[in-house]
């Protein structure tokens, strides 16, 4: 199969045909983690803790090295899909900084970007010389059977797009750059069993809806009309993706009430507010934002599922 950038595979779509497109699709399996992966991480405090820890080392990585977004993202793809296949060792905490700096250096080489593997290290402590990193990398590769450009939800974000035609280049774009965010921040453990595919119309599907709420029938109807999407699937993974944004919404607002709260000098408050009555303001704020978020939650839930949308619940049906 021909080579798709991560970023952009669809460059010129009308130039593909529709076996290369397939093509795509069926092999996306590929680049998935093992099916016993999502069930271990659901049993196993150990993997769970191991995978956060590798994903916070990750993401640390993009900020102290200036990489790109879809590095690291392409660095976790490659973190999931190995210890899903390999049997990590407990005990052993070096194995993790290890797997890490492997995953990061093998995303940036296939990104054709520059990683200082020595400069992230100083940084964060602890120093591998390069032959160990290099036989780390081989483990990988030979664990992924070295199928390195990943078939990752941006496959499929310009072909979806494709199926609904927006006349605003500046809309298109926005549309485009939120369904991204969103899939950057797609890390959620309930995530892994969703094809890439999906997550991408997942993602679509909630920026729409986010952007232009009136447009967004139409995108709908789109999106479950394309023979390669599994409605059920999709719909399931849309709740998921619509929680997890929610979720981080509400998480930042009560954030940045309680920092808010933390900084602001008595004086700002006309020197009247008891350290009581601040206490009680906050909380009634933090409260009023989580009741907020949740109401917004559950009218973009109903939005997609009631009855005034294009798709009915009772016409979804899984493809065969």
């Amino acid at each position: 199969m021909e080579y798709f950038d991560l970023e952009d595979p669809f460059t010129s779509l009308k130039e593909h045909q529709s076996d290369t497109i397939s093509a795509l699709f069926s092999s996306e399996s590929d680049h998935m983690p093992s099916q016993n992966y999502l069930q271990c991480l659901k049993t196993s405090d150990f993997y769970v803790s191991f995978r956060q820890e590798a994903i916070s080392l990750i993401l640390q990585a993009q900020y102290s090295c200036n990489l790109d977004p879809y590095t690291p993202y392409l660095a976790v793809n490659y973190m999931d899909r190995f210890i899903s296949r390999q049997d990590i060792p407990q005990g052993n905490p070096w194995v993790l900084r290890l797997l890490v700096i492997a995953c990061i250096s093998l995303a940036a080489k296939m990104k054709e970007i520059h990683f200082s593997s020595s400069n992230f290290q100083r940084e964060e402590g602890f120093i591998f010389d390069a032959p160990a990193i290099q036989r780390m990398e081989l483990l990988i590769l030979d664990a992924l059977n070295w199928r390195m450009r990943s078939v990752t939800p941006f496959s499929f974000i310009c072909f979806f797009m494709s199926l609904f035609e927006l006349k605003d280049p500046p809309l298109t774009q926005a549309l485009k750059d939120r369904a991204s965010n969103i899939i950057f921040q797609a890390h959620e453990i309930n995530l892994l069993e969703f094809k890439p595919s999906i997550l991408a119309a997942s993602a679509l599907l909630l920026a729409s809806h986010e952007l232009f709420p009136l447009q967004f029938p139409s995108v709908e109807t789109s999106i479950l009309s394309c023979e390669y999407v599994n409605k059920e699937s999709l719909l399931k993974c849309f709740n998921a993706t619509q929680d997890m944004v929610v979720n981080q919404i509400s998480e930042s607002i009560v954030d940045t009430v309680s920092s808010s709260s933390t900084r602001t000098p008595l004086s700002v408050l006309d020197c009247h507010c008891t350290k009581a009555e601040s206490e009680s303001t906050t909380s009634t704020m933090g409260a009023t934002a989580m009741a907020e978020k949740r109401e917004i939650k559950r009218r973009k839930l109903n939005d997609f599922c009631s009855e005034s949308t294009r798709v009915q619940i009772s016409q979804i049906q899984p493809f065969g």
